[in-house]
């Protein structure tokens, strides 16, 4: 039986779009959606803040967030991780707001790992002074860079959540990059 005989009158328009949007309203797997989503989550939060604590307590947020709007996801609009990534983007923006300026707390403990101690001072000495050329860019910078090496997202993707062309992101990211080796080979020589 063809879906016209099922269902009469589907051949005009207003019923077909409310079928189509019906389908592609259809609820994701979200377990499987966490599993894939979480890394690329994660990871945009740690390069964009650095702590991992925050970076967990974001990620908690963005898919609760995502969670509760979920009816308000749109198949036809985005994919579905790019919709996931414009929440965690507006996670971030909320996070700065109410971000208030305090010392951070030591680490509590040392755990030992299977490098040795000047294995694991020169990774934290090159991680600082990524940070410190990281936080030297402008805001939309760092935040196409947490986009692109924190979430692994595409330059389509970026583009798609940021509002900018592909070139555009591409172009950009390449200077930034160009400009962040260039800062961390002069830090070097110093």
């Amino acid at each position: 039986m063809a879906l016209d005989e099922a269902w009469p009158g589907l051949s005009d328009v207003p019923r077909k779009s409310r079928v189509a949007r019906f389908f592609e309203r259809a609820e994701p797997d979200w377990d499987a959606v966490y599993a894939d989503q979480l890394p690329r989550v994660y990871n945009f939060f740690r390069y964009r803040f650095g702590d991992h604590a925050d970076a967990e307590d974001l990620t908690g947020r963005t898919f609760e967030k995502a969670w509760r709007s979920r009816h308000r996801y749109r198949r036809d609009v985005a994919a579905f991780s790019t919709w996931l990534m414009s929440i965690a983007r507006n996670v971030a923006v909320d996070h700065l707001r109410s971000r208030r300026l305090h010392l951070p707390l030591d680490e509590a403990a040392d755990v030992r790992t299977g490098t040795t101690p000047e294995d694991e001072a020169s990774r934290r000495s090159d991680a600082a002074h990524l940070a410190r050329l990281l936080n030297a860019l402008p805001e939309r910078d760092r935040e196409l860079v947490a986009l692109k090496y924190g979430a692994g997202l595409t330059n389509r993707q970026i583009a798609q959540a940021t509002s900018l062309s592909e070139s555009n992101v591409g172009t950009l990211l390449h200077r930034i990059t160009i400009a962040l080796r260039s800062q961390w080979t002069a830090g070097d020589v110093s």
